[in-house]
């Protein structure tokens, strides 16, 4: 799938429109750890059904059409930014040294908003976490405006 005009969210649910499988979540809970897909494939029923007994978005990451409106409640109207993009950079930390290879990133908001930082922390991203860390509810509280002000 490459359609390049429309930016995508990398941590997106798998039932929004124009979603997309782009990485599979391995590790642990307590350590869960980003594989990333050579191409992101459209999201079926089927994908749906392999993640079972479990949310979707604790086995895949998703990728969806920015909503680029308060339609999400991590999306800044007024800077015209994602705030969940600009936590992830303030608050997690780097986890690989270079940016791993991905499908959407020509397409990923985070990236075209916060570059190569954004990348250096996503492998350890995942959407519906079962066991997240302080950090990891800190930063995707869509109420913390401090962590994205700026």
């Amino acid at each position: 799938m490459n359609h390049p005009a429309i930016p995508m969210c990398p941590s997106a649910q798998h039932h929004l429109d124009g979603a997309e499988v782009f990485a599979v979540i391995g590790g642990s809970a307590e350590r869960p750890e980003v594989s990333y897909l050579e191409q992101a494939f459209a999201v079926t029923p089927e994908v749906v059904a392999m993640a079972a007994p479990v949310d979707p978005a604790e086995v895949f990451r998703f990728g969806a059409p920015c909503a680029m409106s308060t339609d999400c409640w991590h999306f800044d109207e007024d800077r015209r930014k994602c705030r969940l993009a600009i936590r992830t950079v303030r608050i997690a930390p780097v986890v690989v040294s270079k940016p791993p290879r991905c499908a959407i990133r020509t397409r990923c908001v985070w990236w075209a908003q916060e570059g190569v930082s954004a990348c250096l922390r996503c492998p350890q991203v995942v959407t519906n976490d079962s066991a997240p860390s302080d950090s990891v509810l800190e930063t995707a509280d869509p109420m913390n405006l401090a962590g994205a002000a700026g």
